[in-house]
């Protein structure tokens, strides 16, 4: 497929995802921007919002095999060895990350940090480790994962090293007034995905996050992502900012969002239009932000204004 074809697939993948998630249209772009850019995405949101709809629909328009997991024991995840006595031999048994392109994990923020470590592996390393074998995921392999930042009783926060492996956190918010009176005149929430209908194939998918990768980025481009992400590290308000990692995710988002946007190459915009989603959860403050009540996302809303564009870029 080529650029064009591309778009136009995503369009209309946009639109089918659409008619369950109401008024939501920058959300659902911006995961599907993730998966293009092989990410995982997290959805911070209190409940009730529709996040865990959000993944079932794009399960079923992506086609992707799909499993659901509340967190309970690393072996969920992974997997286990059972002894059978028939064969007098221990045998795998998969866990929901296997043979899964999509695994939805429910509130993440619930789990034993046991749990979160096995769901990290499968999110950096593509696979997962049961009594020293490894068992490869398949491809695409795409998290989406919610929690609430509300209510904190019985949470466990989320070690740095996994909120990193995030590509971006989003948060859905209210539907406004229209969009929450077609909901209620609509059919229940399950009734709506039933009727979603798969527009991508997963080769579909293969071929879009390929043209994602290989898409070349002008150097100034890479420069303006650098310089932004080091401003993070600099900043008055912030303990540990953006890793290298971050800043290869932001590249990457902004390659996504450009082909979304039904272009071949970056502009400063792209980059800037993703900046807080890449890397707001990322960023950890130190006690002066806490005292000051300084967030995350105005740092990023600074930085973004105190660094100059690059200039006469050409396709």
């Amino acid at each position: 497929m080529d650029a064009k074809e591309i778009q136009e697939k995503i369009d209309i993948l946009q639109k089918e995802v659409s008619t369950v998630i109401k008024g939501k249209d920058e959300v659902i772009r911006k995961v599907i921007m993730a998966i293009l850019a092989s990410g995982h995405v997290l959805l911070e949101d209190v409940p009730g919002l529709g996040k865990t709809t959000l993944a079932k629909a794009f399960s079923k328009a992506l086609g992707f095999a799909n499993k659901r997991i509340q967190f309970t024991m690393p072996s969920d995840i992974v997997g286990m060895s059972i002894y059978n006595e028939q064969t007098n031999a221990f045998e795998y048994v998969e866990g929901a990350a296997v043979n899964c392109n999509l695994l939805l994990g429910d509130e993440i923020n619930r789990t034993s940090s046991k749990t979160q470590s096995a769901l990290l592996e499968a999110m950096a390393e593509g696979c997962v480790t049961v009594d020293g074998v490894t068992h490869q995921l398949l491809e695409p392999f795409v998290v989406m994962a919610t929690q609430n930042p509300v209510t904190s009783g019985g949470t466990q926060a989320l070690p740095d090293s996994q909120l990193d492996r995030f590509m971006i956190c989003l948060s859905m918010g209210y539907p406004d007034a229209e969009s929450q009176l077609a909901i209620l005149k609509n059919v229940s929430d399950r009734d709506l995905i039933e009727k979603v209908q798969s527009v991508m194939t997963i080769e579909d998918i293969k071929q879009a996050k390929s043209y994602v990768k290989n898409m070349q980025v002008k150097d100034e481009i890479l420069r303006y992502i650098i310089c932004l992400c080091e401003k993070t590290r600099e900043h008055e308000h912030v303990e540990l900012g953006i890793s290298p990692r971050g800043v290869g995710a932001l590249a990457e988002m902004a390659k996504s969002f450009a082909l979304c946007e039904g272009r071949t190459y970056v502009v400063p915009d792209d980059v800037l239009a993703i900046f807080p989603d890449v890397c707001a959860h990322r960023l950890i403050l130190n006690t002066k932000a806490r005292r000051e009540n300084v967030t995350a996302y105005e740092i990023l809303e600074e930085i973004a204004q105190q660094t100059e564009k690059p200039k006469l870029l050409r396709k």
